[in-house]
């Protein structure tokens, strides 16, 4: 189905989710003319609204997330007259029949935008079939957690399936709509100078870091049912790990490219004992800021994970032998999310009597919070050499940022959200790419269990444990930090 939805379900409308990137990315897509004038946005959760307090509750979250070269009053008005509100508690089937009524016709297609807890997911559908609000020509948007093992991720699929089939289901990644991320397709695949050095023949290996500052953040309920592997490692860092590692699909098509990610998720080899380290932070200081330990800010005791760090290998003929370093943790000394593709030194320096030392180039591919695509290589420094050669490490810059001043940096809701209102599935997750994160996932956390591998304090505003740096280093290499 190609039809360009002209109405759009909003679930958990007043939530965090809503306030922060949703209504302000459907605004910035009003605002560019992005999407078409007749769409209609409707809004539903538990909260009890009309139409205008919702628009009144919609517009305190734009004044308050937009930044302020967005604000155009007229814009935003015009926009307000979009949206429309049905309160509803997605735990009672009869609360949809007034929904679909409120909604009224959606013969011009209708696109769900799902946000809830994941024993809400059954119920919600089932309510949506039985009100007419499943139809041929109505799509749905998952947003996670969809589950927490492989046997509950399965359940949620079933459940959708039975109404949605997969060409209507689109699982929602954020980080799949980050500009960086796309950019790091078009730079394997729209360069000849990187393609062919892609490959176990001449990187030694791969660092995946997703570092954030902050703590629990009014998460803690969610948060210690699930820990850093599960929040993390499962979704997101998989996703970079199956973009990194992909062979070159045949076209942009969605098909061609989830099923060469699904390929390497499929591939990925079981971690084994001793290739897997868990923390849990304590009190210490971020940005000089004292912050206590995870167990007060949780307010009892616990060994949910805070900190992850895993040596992976994807074993196919591209990757035989390149360990894929992965480290994930909240209270660590900044926030970033990074790709480091360390290539292997030359095999021959030949400035070495003359005193010419050589490192391996490394290419740094930063997500967030700059964005910019940084290569490492030698280079000789100025000077008549008579007391030998000096070489030395030098960036190779290109900041996105600056590169592309002149175009508007989108946030990654806004892509995700037109995409699904169009019908565009590339940057949504399949079922068997879930369910391969999953597979290999759940054997980690059976590890832990079989082995009783316990988190391991690490003090806030550092880089984790000291196991984490050990696991890496006994293979000669240090973190990229």
């Amino acid at each position: 189905m190609s039809q360009h939805s002209e109405t759009l379900l909003l679930f958990g409308a007043t939530g965090d989710l809503s306030r922060r990137m949703l209504l302000p990315s459907l605004y910035a897509l009003h605002s560019d003319e992005l999407i078409a004038p007749n769409l209609r946005i409707f809004g539903t959760a538990r909260s009890e609204h009309g139409d205008e307090s919702f628009r009144s509750f919609a517009k305190e979250a734009l004044c308050e997330f937009l930044p302020d070269d967005r604000k155009d009053e007229g814009k935003i008005d015009a926009f307000l007259m979009r949206l429309h509100y049905q309160a509803l508690d997605a735990s009672k089937p009869e609360g949809f029949a007034a929904l679909a009524e409120k909604i009224g016709d959606i013969s011009g297609g209708l696109s769900i935008f799902l946000s809830t807890a994941p024993f809400l997911f059954e119920p919600t559908i089932k309510g949506l079939h039985a009100a007419g609000l499943a139809g041929d020509n109505v799509r749905i948007g998952l947003e996670k957690p969809l589950g927490n093992d492989l046997a509950s991720s399965r359940s949620i699929n079933d459940a959708v399936n039975a109404v949605f089939p997969e060409s209507r289901t689109f699982r929602i990644d954020h980080y799949l709509g980050k500009e960086t991320v796309q950019n790091l397709m078009a730079l394997r695949f729209g360069n000849m100078l990187f393609e062919p050095l892609w490959n176990a023949n001449a990187i030694e290996h791969v660092q995946i870091t997703v570092s954030e500052t902050v703590g629990l953040e009014g998460r803690a309920g969610f948060y210690d049912d699930t820990g850093a592997l599960r929040d993390m490692v499962q979704n997101h860092m998989l996703q970079l790990v199956a973009l990194t590692a992909m062979e070159p699909p045949a076209n942009l098509d969605s098909t061609a490219i989830r099923d060469e990610k699904v390929k390497v998720l499929r591939a990925l080899r079981a971690v084994q004992e001793g290739d897997v380290v868990t923390g849990q932070y304590s009190e210490g200081a971020v940005k000089g800021a004292p912050v206590a330990s995870y167990d007060s800010d949780l307010g009892k005791s616990s060994d949910t994970e805070t900190f992850v760090a895993i040596k992976a290998f994807v074993d196919n003929w591209r990757w035989q032998g390149v360990p894929f370093y992965l480290r994930t943790g909240k209270r660590l000394a900044e926030r970033r999310s990074e790709i480091v593709i360390q290539f292997k030194p030359v095999p021959h320096n030949i400035f070495k009597d003359r005193g010419g030392r050589l490192e391996a180039n490394a290419l740094i591919i930063r997500l967030q919070p700059e964005e910019y695509v940084r290569l490492l290589v030698m280079a000789k420094e100025p000077g008549l050499d008579r007391g030998g050669v000096t070489l030395r490490e030098v960036p190779l810059d290109l900041s996105l940022t600056t590169a592309f001043a002149g175009s508007r940096r989108r946030i990654a809701y806004e892509r995700l959200l037109l995409d699904l209102i169009e019908g565009d599935q590339t940057l949504f997750v399949r079922r068997d790419e879930v369910e391969a994160q999953w597979t290999w996932v759940d054997a980690i956390r059976q590890l832990w269990a079989d082995t009783g591998l316990k988190p391991k304090n690490y003090g806030a505003g550092g880089w984790g444990p000291n196991a984490a740096i050990a696991l890496v280093e006994r293979d000669g290499v240090s973190w990229h930090e």
